[in-house]
């Protein structure tokens, strides 16, 4: 029961690959109450910031509506094209204020989860038709925290909007008494300040309502521990499937290592379970490379390989030996052994010498070697 309470917990957090598919699928945290404050917040800002452009451009607008051009009295015809004008006229005049209103509304995802389109989230979800589903998103946590979102709403907005008219409920009451152009500007500043209460008290809103929905994004895409451990299998790859890759990569090792057995300059042996493959070009190598290494099976390859492609075979057990536990294929041999390996490969190339008839047969050395002196692995 335990295990089973384990993994049905859902207490870890979202992997990288979860957090991707779910951005893949248009699952983002988002935000309406700070999407509206962005909104709201840019658009007063702007009718503030162009007032007074904007009111020139609404009288002179204004000015030609009420003064329209004697001919089209004579035409009647034209009236509607013209009020058709005179309305896109209007429009114009506020378009610079619907611009930042909407590179606002674009700014509010992107500060919080970033713009995303994805073509899964357009597909219908026939999920969402379930009468369970519905009755459990209406009385679950999600309608709980909307509910209280609201209530935040009302009272933000309303204290904003109280306190505004609170501080103007005055200059209103003398806006009977002033002249008109007075009176304008008096009742224009009242109305941007409360406004501006309104953007103020959205915007607090938002500041509660976007940490909240980060968390509840994450808080949704938190995994099981079984989950995440199918996860980390499931990337890594299945035991016998990387079993398997081992053992393929083993196999182009050794295929890429027998290829190397015929460029050797000797093939030094035990004579029977090891072998290995050394290979020397002067000016190229410091030192002997060990070009393969093979034992029992393996050993029996090199040197059939070997004999194959008529390269000099030699044994000497302890430097075999040695050679196979401390060298590595690719590598320079360990520095202990130079001694050793000159001697034979001196041989080898007195042996090549008297096989074209220019001098006498060499004598094999008796080489002397530690084996105990290095450790396995030991590179050069």
């Amino acid at each position: 029961m335990a295990e089973q309470d384990e993994s049905g917990e859902r207490t870890e957090q979202p992997s990288e690959k979860r957090l991707r598919e779910a951005r893949e699928q248009g699952n983002v945290p988002r935000s309406r109450e700070l999407a509206t404050a962005a909104v709201f917040g840019a658009g007063v800002l702007a009718l503030l910031a162009m007032s007074h452009a904007i009111a020139g451009k609404a009288l002179a607008w204004m000015k030609q509506a009420l003064s329209p051009p004697p001919d089209l009295y004579q035409q009647p015809g034209e009236l509607l094209g013209h009020t058709g004008a005179l309305l896109l006229q209007l429009l114009w005049v506020f378009v610079p204020v619907a611009v930042i209103c909407v590179l606002a509304g674009l700014a509010g995802p992107v500060l919080i989860g970033g713009l995303r389109f994805s073509a899964k989230s357009l597909q219908p979800d026939f999920k969402r038709l379930s009468p369970a589903a519905g009755l459990k998103r209406l009385y679950g946590a999600e309608s709980v925290a909307e509910l209280l979102k609201s209530l935040l709403r009302v009272a933000f907005v309303g204290t904003a909007a109280g306190i505004a008219l609170k501080l103007g409920i005055d200059p209103l009451r003398r806006l009977l008494t002033m002249p008109l152009e007075q009176a304008v500007s008096s009742g224009l500043d009242f109305t941007a300040t409360l406004l501006l209460a309104t953007a103020g008290a959205l915007l607090l809103l938002a500041a509660v309502d976007a940490p909240y929905q980060k968390w509840n994004h994450t808080r949704k895409l938190k995994m099981t521990r079984q989950e995440l451990r199918d996860e980390m299998k499931e990337s890594e790859g299945r035991p016998e499937v990387k079993g398997r890759i081992r053992q393929m990569q083993h196999q182009l090792s050794q295929r890429r290592m027998m290829e190397d057995v015929p460029s050797a300059d000797v093939i030094i042996v035990n004579p029977t379970h090891f072998a290995v493959a050394l290979k020397y070009q002067a000016g190229q190598m410091g030192a002997p490379t060990l070009v393969a290494k093979g034992v029992d099976e393996m050993a029996l390859r090199i040197r059939e390989v070997a004999q194959a492609h008529r390269v000099a075979i030699v044994s000497s057990p302890p430097l075999a030996r040695a050679l196979y536990r401390e060298g590595q294929i690719g590598r320079e041999i360990p520095v202990r052994l130079y001694s050793a390996v000159a001697q034979i490969l001196s041989y080898v190339y007195q042996l090549r010498a008297w096989r074209g008839g220019m001098a006498q047969a060499p004598a094999l050395p008796q080489v002397e070697v530690d084996e105990g002196a290095g450790s396995p692995g030991t590179p050069a």
